[in-house]
């Protein structure tokens, strides 16, 4: 009798001493963070000014293209060939230009992005462990969180750890 009040009290001590999990909302809690959004709206106006800066110099080239048109009627024809290359070069670096500044615009933006990812997944990290959870897990879409109850939704409380720490 005295061994089962001892495993008895074992198990229910055992069973007290569960794993504390949380889980966070990785879309809402993107959406939501301050650095992520600046960044965003830091790399939009880029993209317009990028996007302003080709339309301009595509109707630069247009109108040149059409003005060579005019000319190229009163030339000889191995004249009109020659420069009627020379413009068609001239696009090609131009076309290639712009698509090599798109590129590196996306390549900017993607490396601030995965910085982002890695600061807030070492913030969680860190959040987990400084309020003893086992384990916080990623929901939203995509996620790996089916279900969970409300209680166990820390996104709120990252979502401002984060920004609080952005601000500062």
């Amino acid at each position: 009798m005295k061994n089962f009040i001892v495993i008895f009290a074992l198990a229910l001590l055992a069973s007290c001493q569960q794993e504390k999990i949380g889980y966070v909302d990785n879309v809402k809690l993107m959406d939501e963070y301050q650095q992520k959004i600046d960044v965003e709206s830091k790399f939009k106006v880029k993209a317009d000014a990028l996007a302003k800066k080709r339309d301009s110099i595509s109707q630069a080239f247009q109108m040149e293209a059409q003005a060579f048109q005019a000319k190229a009627q009163s030339m000889s024809q191995t004249k009109a060939q020659e420069e009627y290359a020379a413009i068609q070069q001239k696009g090609q670096i131009i076309g290639q230009q712009l698509q090599q500044q798109d590129q590196q615009l996306q390549l900017e933006g993607q490396t601030e992005m995965d910085s982002i990812v890695s600061k807030v997944k070492e913030e969680i990290k860190a959040y987990g462990e400084s309020n003893g959870y086992s384990y916080i897990l990623g929901g939203g879409d995509g996620g790996s969180v089916l279900y969970g109850t409300e209680a166990n939704d820390l996104t709120d409380e990252i979502v401002k750890l984060l920004n609080d720490k952005y601000k500062k």
